[in-house]
């Protein structure tokens, strides 16, 4: 049944695809001689498709809720600006897939040096005949798959000094909403991009499957940052990542300090979190951010830009401090 519902929404995503591609793309890469880049354009242009119905889709069941059911009220929005870029970015894919496909010539590759040595390879779909080859399942096993290394990434963004300053900026957004899961720095996104393809690919991911791990990743995600009074219950916030959960994450206080440096990693499951003791249960909702954005003598008043640009460039500037030495987070030494 899903399977089939699944099938039916990529022949429709498909033949978008192709009209789009026919009457639009092609014609201008024709007129500016670009036609050497079709064929790439063409596969990216999936991408781009689903990542406008996942901002349209993540609009349309999350803002309501912000409006009717909001955990901080704002009168100014102001704040939300650049993460609406940040998300129409990232969304698009571009970055992801570019990896991806990049990638892939390589690991071919390798694939034929396993079988020239005779190395067996990776093959999920094929742990469990007639259970793991089964769509529903393969995609849960990789989802779960790529989460536990998603959960690792997380600490290791949050552990190395230099990493941290990049991943900052997503953490520097005092005003939570669906559009903040996307605020990172593009450098961030590219390590992210690549180690991700290149985890994918090894375990045998599929192109089409990719994109569709991704779109619900990231949809999961914005809905974990949603200004929203989501009740998950005991059990389903032991299932899930929820908003309060990954809330907790963002707070001042917990979310970058301590002996772990932080709490609650998990990107959608909070299960390596309690497995490795890093979640926290606490409901409590506290203030979102960075310590040393606090005003004296709570912390250093330091900005971490109001815009996409100086986000990006002060990243650039907090790590030059760190490198020489002049760079501790709110007072205390990483």
């Amino acid at each position: 049944m899903i399977h089939e519902i699944v099938a039916q929404l990529d022949n429709g995503i498909s033949a978008l695809q192709t009209l789009l591609y026919v009457d639009v793309v092609q014609p201008f890469f024709y007129r500016f001689g670009l036609m050497g880049y079709d064929e790439d354009t063409y596969d990216a242009l999936y991408w781009v498709i689903i990542g406008v119905l996942e901002i349209l889709i993540t609009y349309i069941a999350l803002r309501p809720l912000e409006a009717l059911r909001p955990i901080e009220a704002w009168s100014d929005r102001k704040a939300l600006r650049a993460d609406v870029i940040y998300t129409w970015i990232a969304k698009l894919g571009i970055i992801n897939i570019a990896f991806f496909f990049m990638l892939q010539p390589l690991f071919d590759h390798w694939q034929s040096l396993m079988a020239i040595y005779d190395v067996p390879n990776i093959d999920i779909d094929g742990l469990w005949p007639g259970v793991t080859d089964q769509p529903v399942v393969s995609f849960l096993i990789y989802l779960i798959v790529l989460d536990f290394f998603g959960y690792w990434y997380h600490r290791w963004q949050h552990r190395f000094g230099v990493w941290w300053e990049l991943h900052a900026v997503h953490h520097s957004q005092q005003q939570m909403s669906l559009w903040a899961d996307d605020r990172n720095h593009f450098l961030d996104d590219i390590i992210q991009a690549a180690f991700f393809a290149a985890i994918s690919l090894f375990i045998g991911v599929q192109p089409t499957q990719f994109v569709v791990l991704v779109a619900v990743g990231n949809f999961m995600q914005s809905v974990q940052h949603v200004n929203a009074r989501l009740l998950y219950g005991w059990l389903l916030e032991r299932v899930i990542v929820s908003p309060i959960f990954h809330r907790r994450h963002h707070a001042v206080g917990y979310g970058h300090e301590g002996t772990r440096y932080g709490c609650n990693f998990g990107v959608l499951f909070p299960w390596w979190d309690m497995m490795f003791r890093t979640a926290s249960w606490n409901p409590t909702v506290e203030p979102t951010g960075i310590r040393d954005q606090l005003p004296v003598p709570h912390g250093a008043g330091r900005s971490y830009g109001d815009g996409m640009i100086a986000q990006q460039w002060r990243a650039f500037g907090r790590i030059a401090l760190r490198l020489r030495g002049q760079r501790n987070y709110g007072g205390v030494t990483d």
